[in-house]
């Protein structure tokens, strides 16, 4: 008997403060699997991990918290001073949150799957095994506005976190589908009932 084929892969990206984690949400209230990158780039840093191992290599043992984790406040600091080493820290996880997505849609059984990657644009190169790219979309002064507001931070730290990511121009030229959420959070349920019936429908030709 052949192998089911794997679920439709749906990328779910968007600049910080957009909403991803909104969409997601819904799209786990519909009983669709929701797989996120910012779960991987945890669990591939594990205690115990050849991530982590590759860390301290890196970095030396001084980036351990004393329960053996990463200490991931002073990995912060250290990388936005210092872009060389965020470029080392991302050279380790980025390809093993790579293969984690993967593998997962690869053994996914549900007609369609997500994967939420915050910085798809920045490296789509790699992504190219996806199906489908849904981006949440706002105005870079709504994020703006978001971003102060969610995470308590100056005007200059939020103009520069927004910097780092690739420009709104960018991500749109990506999509395949794109949710406009600069409105109330409550319009997100009707969009996502529809890209929900979208996608069911997707799966189905597919296969």
């Amino acid at each position: 008997m052949s192998e089911r084929p794997r679920a439709l892969a749906v990328a779910l990206t968007g600049g910080v403060a957009a909403g991803k984690s909104a969409v997601s949400r819904r799209f786990e209230a519909l009983g669709v699997p929701v797989h996120d990158a910012d779960m991987a780039a945890r669990e591939v840093i594990e205690p115990g991990s050849s991530g982590l191992a590759a860390v301290v290599e890196a970095f030396g043992a001084g980036v351990l918290a004393a329960d053996g984790r990463l200490d991931r406040p002073a990995m912060r600091r250290r990388i936005f001073a210092d872009p060389a080493a965020r470029k080392t820290l991302e050279a380790i996880i980025h390809p093993r949150v790579r293969q984690w997505l993967q593998q997962r849609a690869l053994a996914e059984r549900a007609p369609y799957c997500v994967l939420a990657i915050p910085l798809l644009a920045e490296n789509i190169a790699h992504y190219r095994w996806v199906d489908r790219v849904l981006l949440v979309d706002v105005p870079e002064r709504v994020q703006l506005q978001r971003l102060l507001a969610r995470d308590g931070i100056d005007e200059a730290l939020a103009r520069h976190m927004l910097a780092q990511q690739a420009g709104r121009a960018e991500r749109i030229a990506l999509a395949d589908e794109v949710i406009d959420n600069s409105g109330d959070e409550t319009d997100l349920d009707h969009a996502v009932a529809d890209l929900h019936r979208r996608y069911l429908a997707l799966a189905r030709h597919e296969r």
